[in-house]
């Protein structure tokens, strides 16, 4: 009996060997995750908002992982390079992106990428909103867009207006303006928005849509002046300047936002840990005002699946825009 009993803790034992033995190395790592630090990838440089939502995020990951979470920047490619570093990285789960969605809403319409942006990656959780704001040299005395509207109906040879991208939304956005106000709008392409605002200000072009936290200074300031911005709601930092919308045009009402984003096959129960601790972190109120201190709204809790319909649509106004102009990829 004695013996028939040491059989069977030997059997039992042998078994559980066997099971661990069998285990993928893959399996190994989840059951360890994480076991070494975190990297969140970004295609912008140190100190823009992709860099500061991305140590914001990395804050919150750290406290909760204990584990150490660097930002790295890989600029370049209008986020390309970025993205194949989580592409070629990411699937263990040590690799993370941190990006806007026009990295799959934008980008591919207006360039030719080495990626495929609803299958090569997968929004986890959003970050932050933001919008475009419309704004124009304070020489020209323009303040409403009454006073845009008039006065680019007035320019015999069309109204000159910039954005920080070729092909992007700042881009279409002021196309889909003059197509709802029957003015006659000429795009001047820049690379950035530095160097654009900096000849907004010297009256080199009357108009510009561009990224609100990028104008946002200048805008308190009053070296520019802000017509209206293009978001659902009034932006807490620009509380005075009111929405497309509530001027009559909805149109030019679309929220854009930042993520966390991982490889489609990042095992799930990593995907949802890294979603659950940035849903969480973003929520608490002091993180809310450093988002908005920036000139941004916090995120909403959407899920991956909902993300990624609210892209797809994204990505089909924006192919049809770009069509109503001719817009071919670069």
């Amino acid at each position: 009996m004695h013996i028939q009993h040491k059989k069977r803790q030997l059997a039992c034992l042998m078994t559980m060997v066997l099971g661990a033995m069998t285990l993928s190395p893959m399996a190994l790592a989840q059951a360890a995750w994480p076991s070494k630090p975190i990297r969140l990838v970004i295609a912008g440089p140190a100190g823009g908002t992709a860099d500061t939502l991305a140590r914001l995020l990395a804050e919150g990951l750290q406290q909760k992982l204990d584990k150490p979470v660097i930002v790295e920047s890989k600029t370049g490619a209008s986020g390309g390079i970025a993205i194949k570093e989580l592409i070629n990285h990411g699937k263990d789960g040590y690799t993370f992106l941190v990006i806007q969605d026009g990295a799959v809403s934008e980008i591919p319409l207006a360039y030719k990428v080495n990626y495929q942006p609803f299958t090569d990656m997968k929004p986890l959780a959003q970050m932050s909103r933001t919008g475009l704001v419309l704004v124009a040299n304070k020489d020209l005395n323009l303040k409403t867009l009454d006073d845009v509207i008039k006065y680019g109906r007035a320019q015999k040879d069309g109204v000159n207006f910039a954005s920080y991208a070729t092909g992007f939304k700042g881009h279409t956005s002021g196309m889909l303006l003059g197509q709802l106000t029957h003015m006659d709008m000429r795009y001047v392409g820049y690379k950035g928005s530095p160097p654009a605002l900096v000849d907004l200000i010297g009256g080199q072009f009357p108009l510009m849509f561009d990224g609100i936290t990028t104008s946002l200074a200048l805008i308190k300031s009053g070296r520019i002046n802000a017509i209206a911005v293009n978001y659902p709601t009034r932006i807490n930092q620009l509380p005075d300047v009111p929405t497309f919308k509530e001027l009559g045009y909805p149109q030019l009402s679309k929220a854009g936002w930042f993520g966390v984003w991982s490889r489609p096959d990042t095992p799930v129960e990593i995907q949802q840990k890294v979603r659950d601790i940035t849903l969480a972190y973003f929520k608490q109120p002091e993180i809310q005002e450093r988002i908005r201190a920036i000139g941004m709204e916090p995120g909403s809790a959407m899920t991956s699946e909902e993300l990624t319909a609210d892209l797809r649509e994204d990505y089909k106004n924006q192919e049809a825009l770009l069509k109503s102009i001719n817009y071919k990829p670069e």
